[in-house]
């Protein structure tokens, strides 16, 4: 051998140094629990039970349009083996926890209001939350959509933010657990230092924890700046820290592109170039993405057009689920049907598969396998992996049926990462 060992020693440090920032940028662990949806309702219709009512709305709506499994075959368009299992887990998460995570909207979804009164709302829907989360009504994730930091409702914006959190605060003690601040309309790096130099300062008056924020994407600048880079790095960084998830604005976003309103939709070719960017932008964060929502609800009396209408809202998760988008945006209480028969349709039918991949792979201890005619690499791991957390935290399967699919023990799904579990089989 005749390399200096000097030079080896020297070589070892700068990999391993380098290692480190891969690895920091890409951690070798599954997702934690993420959302499946967030469903947008505006301040001045918020309280205490209204999490209750939509999933009283949306079992109706199912038991209206969608009481048997086979009205998901010919809807849905679902296999009459998959079509009964979606049902039933459906009806149950409908009874259990309709609604994952509700953002209370003060901007489109509340419109602009005489101060006094988006005053009485930031106070009545901060102690509508306080006496949701005494009750034990209120969703896992919850938060505000503020409007606005733009040179003409930026006070408006804080004001707001201001009074809820300290509302909420003195009313409850601290705020619920999953609790985020989104905020729309960025134009630009300042209006992202600003909200957190404010949450900042409100954190430090009230004793509490840092706020996580979320940054609405729904401008071209957002994507690729106006210098040619990824944007959405700049306002994530301008957050320090604090950014949780990045949310697709689809309908401001195709807008400002000049699409027109016929042909602005979730599936359109410039928003999975813009989410795949984001994809790649964010990748190895840990930042929460999220889709936009569909716009057709699935209301009426005429089978047609309710049929379609839940249909297109299928399809448009399926398109997300099957780009890596796991979240969305629901804006009706029907909607939360199609949503989560989507969620588990795609998680059920590929358990077999993805079981089989996993546990033969496990088993053999990182070498390269080969199941039917997949061909399978140590990168392929922790993918595998992340499909069974992402179908256990949305509820498509039990932690049980995880073990008895992949052959892997609780202990081992629950730390999240291929590689700890391959380190212990190899240690024991």
């Amino acid at each position: 051998m005749t390399l200096q060992p000097a030079s080896l020693e020297t070589w070892s440090r700068r990999l391993q140094d380098a290692w480190g920032r891969v690895t920091g940028d890409f951690p070798g662990e599954g997702p934690e629990r993420q959302p499946v949806h967030t469903v947008y309702g505006g301040a001045q219709l918020f309280s205490a039970n209204t999490t209750e009512k939509l999933g009283e709305l949306a079992r109706g709506f199912a038991a209206e349009w969608a009481p048997r499994p086979t009205d998901f075959e010919s809807i849905l368009g679902l296999s009459p083996d998959l079509a009964g299992k979606v049902h039933e887990a459906v009806t149950s998460k409908l009874e259990r926890e309709p609604v994952e995570d509700f953002r209370i909207d003060f901007e489109d979804g509340y419109g602009n209001r005489p101060d006094d009164e988006e005053d009485q709302h930031a106070v009545g829907t901060a102690e509508q939350v306080a006496d949701a989360m005494g009750a034990g009504t209120l969703s896992p994730f919850s938060g505000i959509r503020i409007k606005s930091l733009s040179g003409e409702l930026h006070r408006r914006a804080l004001r707001t933010t201001d009074l809820f959190v300290t509302t909420l605060v003195e009313a409850a003690g601290r705020l619920p657990d999953g609790f985020t601040v989104t905020v729309p309309k960025i134009q630009d790096t300042a209006q992202v230092e600003v909200i957190v130099e404010a949450l900042s300062e409100l954190e430090s008056e009230l004793g509490i924890d840092p706020i996580p924020i979320e940054l609405m994407v729904e401008t071209p600048q957002m994507v690729i700046d106006r210098d040619g880079y990824a944007g959405v790095r700049k306002w994530v960084d301008a957050a320090g820290g604090r950014v949780r998830g990045a949310h697709f604005g689809t309908y401001d976003y195709t807008a400002s592109l000049s699409i027109t309103a016929a042909y602005q939709s979730m599936d359109h070719p410039a928003c999975d170039f813009a989410k795949h960017v984001l994809q790649v932008s964010l990748a190895g964060t840990g930042i929460w993405l999220s889709d936009g929502a569909t716009n057709v609800m699935p209301i009426g009396h005429d089978a047609g057009v309710v049929h379609s209408a839940m249909r297109l809202h299928y399809d448009h998760i399926r398109h997300s689920l099957a780009h890596a988008y796991y979240q969305g945006w629901d804006l009706h209480p029907a909607q939360l049907v199609t949503r989560y028969a989507a969620v588990y349709a795609f998680f059920l039918e590929g358990l077999d598969a993805a079981g089989s991949r996993l546990s033969n792979f496990v088993d053999s201890a990182a070498k390269a396998t080969l199941v039917g005619d997949v061909f399978d690499d140590a990168a392929t791991g922790q993918g595998l992996l992340n499909y069974f957390l992402r179908a256990i935290n949305c509820g498509a399967i039990t932690e049980s049926e995880a073990t008895t699919r992949t052959g892997l023990n609780v202990d081992e799904l629950r730390t999240r990462s291929f590689l700890r579990i391959l380190e212990g089989r190899r240690e024991s």
